[in-house]
């Protein structure tokens, strides 16, 4: 059997990708978004300002007390300084990206909520029409308290058609009671 061959590049359309000389870092964006996301959460916590304040307090306490010779930060701070400054700089920056997404989270949310609210406005329009139009057809329907009405004034209808004919027709008077059987 014969392998098949690989597809023919088309001289027509462009390479989708190029040969890099130098290759790019890979990462994945989702984990370093959630990395900054924890990072962020992380130093807004009780836990993160009070370990920071100790730090800084042992910082200043060891290099302002202890002998010239076992102090680590010889300049009046300076080192303290320049750890502050680099771990501002590089939490300014993880602390911006885990906003953005969070305003990311909050758009599409937003957006599934606008969403919602039309569906639930439409559904609400049409139970509206519906409830109008079965207004309408019940309007034009015969209710129970209509029937019973109708029937009441048929009913005090036949009574006096009774009371009538009992009225124009006295017992013992009718026609088949005044010819006796075998008079002639």
């Amino acid at each position: 059997m014969a392998e098949p061959r690989p597809p023919r590049t088309r001289l027509d359309t462009p390479r989708t990708s190029r040969r890099q000389l130098v290759r790019r870092p890979a990462y994945d964006p989702d984990l370093f978004g959630t990395f900054a996301e924890n990072f962020a959460r992380f130093m807004g916590t009780a836990t993160f300002l009070a370990g920071m304040t100790v730090f800084v307090a042992v910082w200043i306490g060891w290099n302002g007390l202890a002998p010239e010779d076992l102090r680590w930060d010889d300049y009046p701070f300076i080192f303290l300084t320049l750890m502050l400054s680099l771990q501002a700089s590089y939490a300014a920056p993880l602390i911006l990206l885990a906003q953005n997404r969070q305003e990311d989270r909050d758009r599409v949310i937003a957006e599934q909520d606008r969403q919602a609210n039309t569906r639930a406005h439409a559904d609400m329009e049409f139970l509206a029409r519906e409830v109008a139009s079965l207004r309408m057809a019940v309007g034009e329907v015969t209710t129970r308290d209509f029937l019973r009405s109708e029937l009441r004034s048929l009913l005090s209808e036949l009574d006096d058609r009774a009371r009538e004919s009992a009225q124009s027709h006295p017992r013992g008077t009718t026609a088949e009671e005044g010819s006796a059987p075998g008079s002639t």
